[in-house]
């Protein structure tokens, strides 16, 4: 079983209400070989919601809106339910929305809020990753 973000098999669940639809991993969850999941949702996040980056304050990371919101919990919750379903399924791998503070890989937003990105994993991409599950995204999934 795979694990994918809702959002790239099709579910509007992005902070804007929209999706990221990518139609080969909506297939995947079609056929059963993948399983889609919200993070953020499941940590307690309503759709739309202001749109969160992650940033550094107080030498400590945390999942902050655009607005000054700290909604590190829902955050972390979510990512913790994610890795337990991935546990329970035994997941290898997983799909991931790139560059989002739940999702993303290698590089993420940079807590600017004004589209630059750097180095770093969102949440739940980070505890997969401990956990042994091999991360990819939309665009890198097929190799």
């Amino acid at each position: 079983m795979i694990i994918v973000s809702s959002c790239l098999a099709g579910v509007k669940c992005r902070y804007d209400g929209n999706d990221n639809l990518v139609a080969e991993i909506k297939e995947l969850v079609l056929s059963g070989k993948a399983i889609a999941l919200c993070p953020e949702e499941l940590g307690g996040l309503s759709t739309p919601r202001t749109p969160c980056e992650i940033v550094k304050e107080n030498n400590q990371l945390k999942v902050m809106t655009k607005d000054r919101v700290d909604c590190t919990a829902q955050f972390l919750l979510g990512a913790e339910k994610v890795a337990e379903i991935a546990k329970i399924l035994d997941c290898k791998q997983a799909i991931l929305k790139a560059n989002s503070p739940s999702c993303g890989f290698g590089m993420i937003y940079d807590g600017s809020f004004t589209g630059n990105k750097t180095k770093g994993n969102g949440l739940t991409a980070e505890l997969l990753s401990k956990q042994g599950v091999q991360i990819k995204n939309e665009m890198n999934f097929k190799e």
